[in-house]
């Protein structure tokens, strides 16, 4: 956001709809949390899920709509975990 302002592009100025869900960090105490909620919203293994989230920042999910990366967003961020929808 903020980023429209530039140019005169038309599409600019459309409201972004598709959303990639990306991890920035962690809080530490609650990385098992963390690991468990990622492998639930990506479907991957345990040990695929932890070395997602320890190689943060790193996207867990692409091409989502508004209101599903929002949720997301949301269950990521209960759990401890930094989160930013780009």
């Amino acid at each position: 956001s903020g980023a429209a302002d530039a140019g005169g592009e038309p599409e600019a100025a459309e409201a972004k709809t598709i959303f990639d869900l990306k991890l920035v960090g962690f809080d530490a105490k609650a990385k098992i949390k963390v690991i468990k909620e990622v492998r639930t919203i990506a479907g991957l293994g345990l040990k695929e899920a932890k070395e997602l989230v320890e190689s943060a920042p790193k996207v867990i999910q692409k091409e989502l709509k508004q209101e599903k990366a929002d949720e997301l967003k949301a269950q990521l961020e209960a759990v401890g975990a930094e989160v930013e929808l780009v």
